[in-house]
């Protein structure tokens, strides 16, 4: 089973309505305590079901600190339910944590959660929490999993209230495009609840346990793509409403009110987008018909996926600045400065003498006319040196041997570029879902000081996460100039880098990757960046294609210090 190196976990049970936390971070975990578990067998039937009930089965007493291969040691049990048990623990080969599933090898269900987490590994899609091992060792079974220690479920997401409408947009067009991606390879989750859903520190969604979530419990279902459409209706319509879209409690949300049967979203809560409640509808049991449009409904996840693209994208909500106080003017600057205050009950003139003009006077006009003088006298001496330095070139030899004096020293090589200030900057993630990578720290790209940087967000991999192709800084030189040489530090180890630049006749910075034109690239800890020849531009692009792996397993760009020169 082929390994990766990112940080993350998938859940044995994600059924609760409380989730546990690992102790260690706050990480997300692998599930709820039995006690939670009973919780979800009061929400209805969503076309999945348990295969026939199996003796009780014993789960292996095993401890923190027993090591699986030599390799995963066990810390923290997290679940222990129906003959499995779920554990945070490390891998020490790779020093990371990771999730590890435990059964007995003689379970009735270990030749199903085997070959559901052989099938899950081999999809490899980075939207799901990937199966790292898949492993039968003497008595026992074991599934190791990534674990995800910067990111949130959705059941602690929906605890702190209702969704905005981007981010239950961005909710479903990530979900439905992932499980369609699943069931083209022909894999299920059935298990689809508020606790396999995580959002990571970047705003991604992914999605755990797949196959083998549903493969511990032995759930089955005859239209599994309906049933996975379903669920996913059933998030949207939570991050909607925060409310279960049934008459049950479920996973820390109130269910509907008794007897009303299914209703639309934006009767539930007012100011729901319209059209997100309309597609919530249409993925659940309702056969897809609303008051207002009997729309057809969306039986699969690529159907629910295509109708999401359909829709109108929405976008993010515009970030909310402050005004500045009205600047007040001192009595200095009003011009009042020595005057004495107006005593009370005395009106003050209306209308002030007007001063005479400046140098209208006659010791006025005798000292411009003795400036007019100076200045003719100055332009006529520089127009002479001008001249005579113009004939002293004009002068000198042009053979091999001219780079040499009479006295036989060479001439000082020409002075190197001139230092370019940079007037401005900010963050430039157009390939990003939000647009935007830590814009807080931006200043410290160019402060002059070593010692800080701006970072970029976490991934699971140096390309991103295979997410986006990169993200990078635009810097504002005022105006047009030419820009030389850019030189870029990093901290952390060896970055790639692109130095793009905007056209010399662009009116505004570009908003798109294109609207930057590539003019040298490189890869190291200092890189200099130097165009095949001098560009004018006024908009400088310092754009990372590539990120180094932190201590903590993640990887991420450190921009610590930008310098232009012409």
């Amino acid at each position: 089973m082929a390994e990766r190196s990112t940080a993350a976990v998938d859940v044995a049970d994600n059924s609760g309505d409380d989730p546990l936390t690992a102790q260690a971070g706050k990480a997300t975990t692998d599930g709820a305590a039995e006690s939670q578990d009973s919780a979800e067998k009061t929400a209805p039937d969503t076309g999945s079901e348990r295969q026939d009930a199996e003796p009780a089965i014993t789960t292996p007493e095993l401890h923190s600190g027993h090591k699986l291969a030599r390799r995963y040691r066990l810390e923290e049990c997290v679940t222990r339910l129906d003959g499995f048990s779920s554990w945070r623990a490390v891998d020490e080969k790779l020093r990371r944590a990771v999730g590890v599933h435990l059964l007995p090898a003689d379970h009735p269900r270990a030749r199903s959660v085997l070959a559901a987490a052989r099938s899950s590994a081999l999809l490899g899609d980075p939207r799901f929490v990937q199966v790292l091992d898949a492993v039968e060792e003497n008595d026992l079974v074991y599934v190791v999993h990534e674990w995800l220690p910067d990111a949130t479920d959705l059941t602690a997401l929906l605890a702190m209230g209702p969704m905005e409408p981007h981010d239950a947009y961005q909710l479903v067009d990530q979900l439905s495009q992932a499980m369609a991606a699943a069931h083209r390879e022909g894999l299920a989750h059935l298990r689809l609840t508020p606790g396999a859903v995580l959002r990571s520190s970047t705003g991604q969604y992914r999605i755990r346990g797949l196959a083998v979530n549903a493969a511990l419990r032995g759930i089955t279902a005859e239209g599994p793509q309906r049933a996975d459409t379903e669920a996913i209706g059933a998030l949207l319509y939570a991050a909607l409403t925060q409310r279960w879209p049934y008459e049950n409690d479920a996973y820390g949300l109130s269910g509907l009110p008794k007897g009303v049967g299914l209703i639309a979203p934006d009767q539930v809560r007012a100011g729901i987008h319209r059209g997100l409640s309309e597609l919530a509808m249409r993925a659940l049991v309702n056969d897809g018909a609303t008051a207002s449009r009997q729309e057809p409904p969306c039986t699969t996840p690529d159907e629910l996926a295509k109708a999401v693209a359909a829709m109108p994208r929405i976008r993010p909500p515009e970030p909310a600045f402050t005004t500045r106080p009205e600047y007040q003017r001192t009595t200095y600057q009003q011009g009042t400065y020595g005057r004495p205050a107006p005593h009370p009950g005395v009106t003050a003139p209306q209308q002030v003498a007007t001063p005479p003009a400046p140098l209208q006077s006659r010791t006025g006009k005798v000292l411009k006319w003795t400036v007019a003088a100076l200045l003719i006298a100055a332009l006529g001496l520089g127009s002479w040196q001008v001249a005579d330095k113009l004939i002293d070139r004009g002068n000198e030899p042009t053979g091999p041997d001219s780079s040499q004096t009479n006295d036989g020293e060479k001439n000082p090589e020409p002075e190197s570029g001139k230092p370019v200030i940079i007037t401005g900057a900010h963050d430039f993630d157009p390939l990003g879902t939000d647009g935007s990578e830590k814009p807080a720290g931006i200043k410290n790209s160019y402060d002059e000081d070593p010692s800080t940087s701006w970072t970029t967000d976490g991934y699971f991999s140096a390309d991103f996460g295979r997410l986006k192709s990169g993200v990078g800084i635009v810097l504002d030189l005022d105006e047009v100039q030419k820009v030389g040489t850019v030189d870029v530090s990093f901290l952390g180890g060896d970055t790639s880098v692109e130095l793009r630049a905007a056209p010399e006749g662009a009116s505004s910075e570009p908003t798109t990757l294109d609207g930057f034109t590539k003019v040298a690239d490189g890869s190291g800890s200092n890189v200099s960046l130097k165009p095949g020849k001098p560009v004018q531009t006024r908009y400088v692009l310092v754009w990372l294609t590539k990120l180094p792996q932190t201590d903590e397993g993640n990887f991420r760009g450190k921009v610590s210090e930008i310098k232009i020169t012409s």
